[in-house]
């Protein structure tokens, strides 16, 4: 019987075996989910070095700070808090010092100048998630954390965005050191994303009012309530 025969065989509904001489199976391509996506030098290092920013390093004998030529509650949050937040994308010295402790200081003492600002971090946010560097997105996620809690109704605002920062959350919920029997030994060293975004799913919805939990349920269906349970 030829091979065409067999062809032929096979397409009425039989079961038909081949050889194939000096056949290379391909496997399935690797996925690149959870690669790196390497970001662009950040708008916030731009200003940086043309001396733009109202910061500074502070050499401290316990580490280098940031020192702030200005009163941050005399800041304009408009312009200056998204430009911090573009910088959570940076993980060289000193950009990355800066634009996360930056963001943490005014979010301390910004008040109801946070609220107003919401819409024009949301993008900052999605980009430092999206570049799925494990330091980006840990930086990232404890601000969002601070975000929350951070003025009233911050928390409620966000709902709206969560289809734009939670899909992220959703791919690296359950990377954990601990995989089962067995240890992540490259995370050893490392924080623990996946605990991280639990936690601040748990915040987004203690904060986010009533539409909170459904939203993130949308988004991240094996999401269980910290509320309802």
């Amino acid at each position: 019987m030829s091979m065409r025969r067999k062809t032929e065989l096979n397409a009425e509904g039989f079961t038909v075996k081949a050889t194939l001489k000096n056949a290379v199976v391909v496997g399935p391509r690797a996925s690149r989910v959870f690669h790196e996506c390497p970001a662009k030098p950040s708008t916030f290092r731009k200003y940086y070095e043309r001396g733009e920013l109202p910061i500074a390093v502070k050499h401290e004998n316990r580490g280098n700070s940031i020192a702030w030529k200005v009163d941050v509650e005399t800041l304009d949050y408009h312009h200056y808090l998204p430009l911090f937040f573009d910088g959570l994308t940076e993980t060289a010295f000193p950009y990355e010092l800066f634009a996360r402790q930056g963001i943490h200081d005014m979010l301390d003492r910004g008040g109801p100048k946070i609220l107003p600002v919401i819409p024009q971090l949301i993008m900052p946010i999605r980009n430092a998630l999206n570049t799925r560097n494990h330091q980006v997105m840990c930086t990232t996620v404890k601000v969002l954390q601070h975000l929350v809690m951070s003025a009233d109704k911050v928390g409620e605002a966000l709902v709206p965005y969560f289809r734009q920062i939670l899909t992220v959350f959703n791919l690296f919920k359950n990377k954990r050191k601990n995989l089962g029997d067995g240890i992540d030994y490259d995370q050893l060293e490392k924080e623990d994303i996946g605990k991280l975004i639990n936690e601040t799913l748990q915040i987004f919805e203690r904060y986010g009012g009533p539409d909170a939990y459904i939203n993130i349920k949308y988004m991240i269906p094996t999401y269980q309530s910290c509320l309802m349970n």
